[in-house]
């Protein structure tokens, strides 16, 4: 029989102040703030003896600390966000994340207030 393949997600929520400096035009360029979602799936079989893909209580505090670093915070202050797209934002939480997460197969950034996301799929 062929092995079950599994994906566990975790979600975080932050709030940030961002602009975009080299945005087209108002609004992006000027400071302005959002209500943002992060999740995180890692894909991979069930190992061990417990029998999980990871530890969903591991994934959720890792996933937390990554958002705490940038809520309530101006996005663009920090490293690799000076440009703070959704785009980057997914890209700076698997640089967070994927070292202790192999198995990280997505990770999707939101602003729900605004209907807009972005999702990055890992090989």
């Amino acid at each position: 029989m062929k092995s079950a393949i599994f994906e566990i997600t975790k979600a975080a929520t932050f709030d940030a102040a961002h602009h975009l400096p080299a945005g087209p035009q108002a609004p992006y360029t000027r400071l302005h703030g959002h209500s943002f979602r992060v999740e995180a799936t890692v894909r991979g079989e069930e190992t061990g003896a417990i029998g999980w893909v990871a530890d969903l209580g591991d994934l959720d505090r890792a996933l937390r600390a990554a958002a705490g670093q940038l809520d309530h915070s101006l996005l663009n202050e920090q490293p690799g966000l000076e440009s703070p797209t959704l785009e980057h934002l997914c890209l700076w939480f698997v640089g967070r994340l994927k070292p202790a997460f192999p198995g990280l197969s997505r990770v999707v950034v939101s602003r729900p207030t605004v209907g807009e996301s972005c999702a990055l799929s890992l090989s």
